[in-house]
């Protein structure tokens, strides 16, 4: 992830806020680290997700987005952090752009819609590049997963949980899988 048309005067932070949906009207919180919001905006970060679900599960990650959001955290320099964040732009990007593209992957810039809902014309609305990708298990591969896990049977949800046999890379999606699993 990089940003682009952030400017501040002022010392702090920025950081990448982003909710995934796991189902029930719950979602899950993650942020990026913290980089100077006078430094090169790039994190080199990244999250996955393995969906080894059935294809209603895929489905319904069709119908479901990924919230973006980019925020600023005021720091002084003898306390550190101090305060909550404020909320330079939010972006919504759905997963069926991702589970319909043909690798079922996508890497694109995304504006960031101010909280104020809108910019002037002299100015460009701060943007985040992101990368979302969905990796899908062949079908034998989750057939025999699914039978030598039986705890798959009434979860029907994206299989990232569970232990349906997870091949995750980043500390991110472990808090995601112990996140579902305090669900």
């Amino acid at each position: 992830m990089q940003a682009k048309n952030v400017e501040f005067k002022s010392h702090g932070s920025l950081f990448v806020r982003y909710y995934l949906s796991t189902g029930n009207s719950k979602r899950i919180q993650l942020n990026s680290r913290e980089i100077s919001a006078k430094a090169n905006l790039f994190w080199n970060e990244s999250f996955s997700l393995e969906c080894s679900g059935t294809e209603d599960s895929i489905n319904n990650l069709k119908q479901q987005t990924v919230v973006f959001e980019l925020r600023w955290r005021s720091t002084n320099r003898i306390l550190g952090k101090i305060g909550g964040s404020q909320l330079l732009g939010r972006a919504e990007v759905p997963w069926k752009t991702v589970v319909e593209s043909p690798k079922l992957e996508m890497e694109r810039w995304v504006t960031m819609i101010p909280k104020k809902g809108s910019v002037p014309d002299d100015v460009k609305p701060p943007a985040v590049q992101i990368a979302m990708r969905v990796r899908v298990p062949a079908m034998a591969e989750m057939e025999v997963k699914k039978k030598r896990n039986g705890r798959l049977k009434r979860w029907d949800e994206c299989g990232c949980c569970k232990d349906s046999g997870c091949r995750c890379e980043d500390y991110d999606i472990f808090v995601l899988v112990g996140a579902l699993e305090a669900l």
